[in-house]
């Protein structure tokens, strides 16, 4: 790596490590014509995301000591769109599942949603309006184990009803994993879901809310998904969703969880925004 200040958000050498095989192994199956490496180092690269991640900043407001937006969008695209980003992801997951005494995929799954503002270069068509939020912008549903680790993402128009965002939360997990065989998600969630959680082989709970509490009440097994999202606000990007395609939503989702793993599995302490 090229001499420069580090930033907060930089990759450390044990961090590095754990992602660069899949990078290198990446850029190994996919050469230029003219056989050129780049201008620029791989680990330079993907520093730039996680400091676009945690800061917010728009592409040409990076730093001019990472790459600029031409190499950086250009990796992040292609990362998005063959899921290079996810097979990171997923890596360090079950490295983190099973440094905690379980086997690499889960049984169990925490489903809900999150309802964000959306910028206002994030195309008409993609976004609406909760009706029950009353929030205009995206819903981002995760689906995480009881470690509160994401399994499936998917981003919608607000406008969706949580039916819609739970069905495709359904279909991923059972696309990307066998094992789970019960879901656990809020009344938000109808009788829709449950019934479409049987055909994939998966029991879906409607977790009841006591309607005797007042204000917000940790569910048990539930609450580590609400853990989830407040962890995913330490990154900038996204309190607001400012992706003009859902499927980079996704992705900003895929990268900021890979950063927090990746520092679980070195001992290393994500910083805040009040840190000094």
């Amino acid at each position: 790596m090229s001499e420069r200040k580090r930033y907060p958000s930089d990759l450390s050498d044990e961090r590095w490590a754990l992602i660069e095989p899949v990078i290198t192994a990446w850029k190994a199956a996919h050469p230029s014509v003219s056989r050129h490496q780049g201008r620029y180092e791989m680990r330079e690269i993907v520093n730039a995301i996680p400091y676009q991640s945690r800061t917010g900043c728009q592409w040409d407001y990076l730093p001019h000591d990472l790459p600029p937006r031409s190499a950086t969008y250009y990796y992040f695209a292609k990362w998005r769109d063959d899921g290079t980003d996810q097979t990171i992801h997923d890596l360090l997951r079950w490295q983190v599942r099973e440094r905690a005494g379980r086997s690499e995929d889960p049984s169990l799954v925490v489903l809900d949603t999150q309802s964000v503002h959306a910028a206002v270069n994030v195309p008409a068509g993609t976004t609406g309006k909760d009706p029950a939020k009353k929030v205009p912008g995206r819903k981002r549903g995760l689906a995480v184990d009881v470690l509160g680790l994401v399994i499936a993402v998917v981003v919608l128009a607000a406008s969706a009803h949580e039916n819609r965002a739970g069905t495709v939360l359904l279909d991923r997990v059972a696309a990307q994993t066998a094992t789970v065989s019960k879901a656990l998600v809020d009344q938000g969630f109808k009788s829709a879901v449950v019934a479409h959680g049987a055909t994939l082989g998966i029991d879906v709970e409607i977790v009841e809310r006591n309607p005797a509490e007042r204000g917000f009440v940790p569910q048990a097994k539930r609450w580590v998904v609400e853990r989830t999202y407040g962890i995913l606000m330490l990154h900038r990007r996204l309190v607001r969703d400012y992706e003009s395609r859902p499927t980079s939503s996704e992705s900003r989702v895929y990268w900021a969880m890979t950063d927090v793993i990746a520092r679980r599995l070195t001992d290393q302490t994500t910083p805040t925004w009040r840190d000094a």
